[in-house]
């Protein structure tokens, strides 16, 4: 299992790459397309690690042109594809270039089944999205690991957004192969209270050990 950062902020993605816990980043843009630009390119240079971005077109033409400028910033950019009707050519076409096609907007296994079938390389799956729908985090990522297994699909599982510790390991134990979190949601990770009450424990027992040493 690989944990990819969703942030836009370097300093975000340095503190987590330095502590050996970001295996790729999820570009979290700010809409604002010339920013982003030089955004994307700072991070590309910055780290070497996988950065998965997203398209903001919705036509075919449009999608293949815009997945081409960004897989040109480095050969480390996964493109991020809509799994809508006209993107299943683009992720073709691409994948054929050479391009790390990501492709979203999946709810089940079938989608996720003609997205591999077509050459995406991974397909991810919201978990803040599902539960809108009123969808199992849990089945759904279970049912395209499942899938994936039968069928031997060379496409990772990748799931984005779980908002707690507990959909975290959700996550990891339905068979994700990437979770994407936030880097709020993976300090919250680290901690616990029953570890600072064990850490106080122990800082109030050392305490106590070094004022019976100094008395003897």
């Amino acid at each position: 299992m690989q944990i990819y950062v969703r942030s836009d902020n370097l300093a975000e993605i340095s503190t987590a790459a330095e502590a050996g816990l970001a295996d790729g980043i999820l570009y979290a843009g700010s809409g604002d397309a010339e920013h982003e630009q030089t955004e994307l390119s700072e991070i590309v240079a910055e780290f070497a690690l996988p950065v998965c971005v997203a398209v903001g077109a919705m036509t075919t033409a449009e999608m293949y042109r815009e997945a081409r400028e960004i897989a040109r910033m480095s050969d480390r950019i996964i493109v991020q594809v809509p799994l809508v009707e006209d993107a299943v050519p683009v992720i073709r076409r691409l994948t054929v270039d050479g391009v790390d096609v990501c492709a979203n907007y999946i709810f089940n296994a079938a989608q996720a089944s003609i997205a591999a079938r077509a050459g995406a390389g991974k397909v991810l799956v919201s978990v803040p999205d599902l539960d809108a729908q009123g969808q199992s985090v849990d089945e759904v990522l279970g049912e395209i690991r499942a899938v994936f297994d039968r069928t031997h699909a060379e496409c990772d599982l990748v799931a984005s957004g779980p908002r707690s510790a507990a959909e975290f390991t959700a996550c990891i134990l339905a068979g994700a192969d990437i979770i994407c979190i936030t880097p709020t949601l993976l300090r919250t990770l680290i901690l616990h209270p029953s570890t600072d009450r064990a850490l106080d424990r122990f800082l109030n027992e050392a305490g106590k050990r070094g004022k019976h040493r100094s008395k003897s």
